[in-house]
This record gives structure tokens, sequence and C-alpha cells, in this order.
């Protein structure tokens, strides 16, 4: 659908450009799940931005705070439109589906068909009742948020001063291979390389929770190398 720019999540301020550097890290974004939306339009505007890839693929940019799309929660920035009324919008470029889209008449309903980006991990809660990230759960070093392929997240108690440590210097990997830190990513790398004796058992471990990553094989050796290192003090 689109690329991303050193940074694996659907950010639309990080969409591959033109210039491209010797040590930047380009994630691609397939095509997810589909979805089916009727929107009834009570106003004349969407809310919506549109861009393309350049490729007959539109998709959504921006949703403006408090628009009428913005209230319609299964819409979200990053899916696609394949089409609006059946209109299939496919080979599209983002002027064409957003004069569609303004061409609607006020007061009727019509629908959407989308297809969000696949997600690499389903149902994460990103934030507490507080407001605070689980991000800050992990630097207190009492509880951590174990990202699977398969299944929900959970926070589970454990990450010890050891492992807090590991998890630091596997992000700071992180930041070194791909320019991006994700103490999340990082610290589901560290529980993977728990109990692994060797590289070889590690990448096993590493592709079996993250292989839609794909990490090339320098940064998962020196990923062994950190990982191992700490926990073995």
């Amino acid at each position: 659908m689109f690329c991303t720019l050193n940074t694996h999540k659907i950010d639309m301020n990080k969409l591959l450009g033109v210039q491209i550097g010797l040590e930047d890290f380009i994630f691609a974004h397939v095509k997810g799940i589909k979805k089916e939306v009727d929107v009834f339009k009570s106003e004349d505007s969407l809310g919506l931005t549109i861009t393309d890839n350049g490729n007959g693929c539109a998709f959504i940019k921006r949703i403006k705070a408090g628009s009428l799309i913005d209230q319609i929660k299964v819409i979200c920035v990053g899916d696609h439109i394949e089409s609006i009324n059946e209109k299939n919008v496919a080979g599209y470029r983002h002027y064409e589906v957003a004069k569609n889209l303004k061409d609607l008449k006020k007061g009727q309903t019509f629908t959407l068909k989308l297809i969000e980006p696949m997600k690499s991990f389903e149902i994460i809660e990103p934030r507490s009742k507080s407001g605070t990230f689980a991000e800050e759960k992990i630097c207190r070093g009492r509880e951590t948020l174990r990202l699977r392929s398969k299944g929900s997240a959970t926070v589970e108690e454990m990450l010890s001063d050891v492992e807090e440590k590991a998890t630091k210097k596997v992000d700071d990997l992180l930041e070194m291979y791909m320019g991006i830190r994700d103490l999340e990513l990082a610290a589901t790398m560290v529980e993977a390389g728990k109990g692994k004796n060797n590289p070889d058992e590690f990448a096993v471990a590493l592709d079996a929770a993250l292989g839609d990553f794909a990490f090339p094989d320098e940064f998962v050796f020196d990923v062994w190398g950190a990982i191992g290192d700490t926990l073995k003090g």
C-alpha cells in the first residue's frame, strides 16, 4: 500500500519520499483486513485528507479532529479506499478520489469499502487510565508488555534490573540500525533471547515472535550479543 521511512508505525508524516539515505530503513505496509462502512453525509465536509502511493492506491492521510469521519472510529488513518458506492477507485489519483467524495450529495448515505494496513501487533493498549504509556511500566522494571505474532498483547510482571539494561541496549541498536526507538519491541526481543544458547536459537525464536519484521542477519547477531552479554553479567 505504502512505505514509511525509519518507523514501522502507520505514520503519515513518515511516508517514503524521493530522498533516501544510506542508513535509512524502509518499512512496507501491506493490505490487511477489508472493511465496508455506511456513512451518512450530514455535512458538506467529511474531514478527510487523501493521498496516494503513485501506483493506483489512494488512502487516508489525515482525519480532522471532530469531523464527521472522526466520529466513525472504524475508519482510520492509513486505510486504502477501494471503492465508493461500489465504484472501484483503484488506479485513481488522490485528487480524483477526493473529488468523488466531495461530489456525494449531502443528506444521503454512501458506502465505503476500505482495506486497512496489516498490523504487526494486535490489541495493544497504548495508555492506562492515568494517561501513561506502557513504556513507562517497562522503565520502572516491574512490568513489561509482551507482544506476540498471534494473540493479544499482555502486560506481565517481570523485567529485572538486568533485563531492563538489556532492553535499553537493544533499543539503542534499534535506533542505530533502523532509526527508531521502541522499548516495547526491544523488551520482546529480550524475552525471545532468554534461555537461548547461541545466535541460531535466538534467530529462530525471534522469527517466531517477530517474523514480520524480517530483521537483517547482522542486526540479529548484534542484538543477540547485547542480550547475551547483559543477561550473563
